[in-house]
């Protein structure tokens, strides 16, 4: 079925998925992406849709949401087991309570464990490489296991490709006393709210940290682009490195905004921003 897919992404733009699926179990993920090769169809997942930016007039794909138990979280000893498709609060969550840490980073991504691979997502200084064991990867090829050297970890960055699904993961983490992982949740979370704009429609970071002395942020906030809006898209007032839909945006808005960034950042200071949001369809920065 086609499936708007405005509604499964946080900045609230993108046009239709041709085909739309939410498999519960590896089983059933498994026969639709055989069929789905089989077909010729490329094959992407929205995971919580954050850190996504979806073509207005649709991606030509089987677009998949992962459900049921591949959103499942279990602890055993000092490992985290969580399926692709488990929000990283609830995996956090679940560490807390069992009184493991390491994991406290997430707080700040607001998406899945399987997304938290697929682009070994961080913040405050670590990021999934730093606790991840191995992670269960499925395509039409098969099913099997991949260790963080396997998968190209780096910045922001993994091997992985479109039609390859994150289905599981294994965090290895570390004792640590509740109380404590929640205080530093705490005073995180205070942190990033008082620097980004938690209450606004956004995909999260725009441009990846460069090589620089200045981050991203800082790099376009003295490029005067605060506030700057194209369409109903706008570049946050509090952090110069999100995009806001300021009223019916549209993913064109949002691309316009990031090349008018990339452009102001090449002139000032000769340097290349890359960026960190994935785009899904026929589009490019």
């Amino acid at each position: 079925m086609s499936v708007e897919l405005s509604r499964h992404t946080t900045l609230g733009t993108g046009g239709p998925a041709r085909a739309f699926a939410e498999p519960a179990t590896l089983a059933e993920l498994e026969e639709l992406l055989r069929r789905a090769h089989g077909e010729g169809s490329q094959v992407a997942v929205v995971g919580l849709g954050s850190n996504l930016l979806v073509a207005d007039e649709g991606v030509d794909a089987l677009v998949l949401k992962l459900k049921g138990r591949l959103t499942a979280v279990e602890i055993d000893g000092e490992v985290l087991r969580a399926g692709g498709g488990a929000p990283n609060a609830v995996a956090l969550h679940r560490a807390r309570s069992a009184g493991l840490g390491g994991f406290e980073f997430a707080c700040a991504i607001p998406g899945t464990t399987g997304g938290g691979v697929w682009m070994n997502a961080g913040a405050y200084g670590s990021d999934f490489s730093h606790v991840l064991e191995r992670a269960l990867v499925a395509s039409a090829d098969g099913t099997g296991w991949l260790t963080p050297a396997e998968l190209g970890l780096s910045y922001r960055h993994s091997d992985l490709r479109r039609g390859q699904v994150v289905v599981g993961v294994e965090l290895r983490l570390r004792p640590r006393p509740p109380e404590e992982i929640k205080a530093e949740v705490r005073e995180l979370n205070v942190n990033r709210k008082a620097a980004q704009p938690t209450n606004r429609r956004t995909f999260g970071s725009v441009f990846k940290n460069p090589d620089h002395e200045l981050t991203a942020g800082r790099m376009l906030e003295a490029c005067g682009l605060k506030g700057h809006r194209i369409g109903g898209a706008q570049i946050s007032p509090k952090h110069a490195n999100f995009i806001e839909n300021a009223g019916e945006a549209r993913t064109e808005d949002a691309l316009a905004l990031m090349r008018e960034a990339r452009r102001r950042a090449h002139d000032r200071f000769g340097v290349e921003l890359q960026h960190e949001v994935q785009l899904l369809g026929d589009i490019a920065v």
